[in-house]
């Protein structure tokens, strides 16, 4: 079940929370999106925005801030950082995995061009910079910068590990981990740095943002086989098709003899995918307990996630965060 589907869980409670907050992110957003030369950034800029995304970044950097008691303006200003550099993430991977479908809407490559999709996705980069001076903070300009440079590697990195079917385990982690859980470990980590919060706290909320990060994906690697095209806002086996050796895979591939290794080898190392092949992947993925395997380290990093809140005030934000992290996990029960 995804995220944005049942009242009262977790996230939508966490919103409810810091609404006011969150107001004023989206407040900011809105002023920096505009370009007063090239009225096509608002609009692709826009129809990502406005698609109704969980916005699940730029809250854990208001909670890590709002948990560690900050009451100045520049969590906000970080939020709205962290939302911009997620959004032009999206814009560069639809490019590059070309894709037809974002959160259940057509992908902004598709309604205008690829060109337009690259280039805002750009711009976008370059104002969450600009947002990230703004707070006077160096550290914390170190570590969005960082994180961003993380994202671009795993892609890199992503393009050739993933049809490769020696790619193992540690080296999807750190595909992983540059292309999702960079960004979630920086989102909380700014919101102590900002907040002034101990060291002891900061690296515990990225230690916290980084493990969601990894279970979240994980989650979203095995929902691409058996989740529903209007639960997880793609179409079901996209991963698939991309030729994707994400976990759920290389723990088959794993276990495969000679014939379903052939297998392998044909539908993602040489993209030769004929009818029936989605359907044959699942089965043998559930043959060899692939799927559950992958669930068990989902659950794994999420319980990482929530060990490293020990150390956090007791406060009903990190009550939130704690639910968070079982829910990430939930939605593949």
């Amino acid at each position: 079940m995804g995220l944005d589907e049942v009242v009262g869980k977790p996230h939508e409670r966490l919103a409810s929370y810091l609404s006011r907050d969150l107001a004023d992110v989206d407040t900011l957003i809105r002023n920096r999106m505009v370009s007063e030369h090239a009225p096509r950034i608002p609009e692709v800029t826009a129809h990502l925005v406005d698609a109704g995304g969980k916005r699940l970044r730029p809250m854990l950097t208001l909670a890590a801030a709002r948990l560690c008691g900050y009451d100045g303006p520049f969590h906000v200003h970080l939020a709205a950082t962290v939302e911009f550099i997620h959004t032009a993430t999206l814009l560069h991977d639809d490019v590059v995995d070309k894709s037809n479908k974002r959160r259940g809407r057509p992908t902004a490559n598709l309604l205008w061009d690829n060109k337009s999709s690259v280039l805002v996705g750009d711009y976008l980069f370059a104002r969450s910079f600009q947002l990230m001076v703004e707070t006077g903070s160096l550290r914390v300009l170190d570590i969005l910068a960082n994180a961003s440079a993380t994202i671009a590697e795993g892609e890199v990195l992503q393009l050739t590990a993933a049809q490769n079917l020696g790619t193992d385990e540690a080296t999807y982690l750190k595909v992983i981990r540059g292309k999702t859980a960079a960004l979630f470990g920086a989102a909380t980590e700014v919101g102590g740095v900002i907040a002034g919060a101990s060291e002891e706290q900061v690296n515990a909320l990225r230690t916290y943002g980084d493990a969601l990060g990894i279970s979240f994906q994980i989650v979203d690697d095995l929902l691409d086989y058996f989740g529903e095209s209007a639960t997880i806002g793609k179409d079901v086996g996209d991963d698939f098709r991309e030729q994707k050796l994400t976990l759920p895979l290389i723990k088959a591939v794993t276990k495969a003899d000679a014939e379903e290794r052939e297998f392998w080898r044909r539908v993602i190392e040489k993209g030769d995918q004929q009818d029936g092949d989605l359907e044959r992947a699942v089965s043998l993925l559930k043959k060899h307990g692939a799927l559950d395997a992958t669930r068990l380290d989902a659950l794994a990093w999420a319980g990482k996630a929530k060990a490293a809140l020990d150390v956090l005030p007791d406060d009903p934000i990190r009550g939130m965060l704690l639910d968070l992290a079982d829910y990430v996990v939930a939605r593949v029960n």
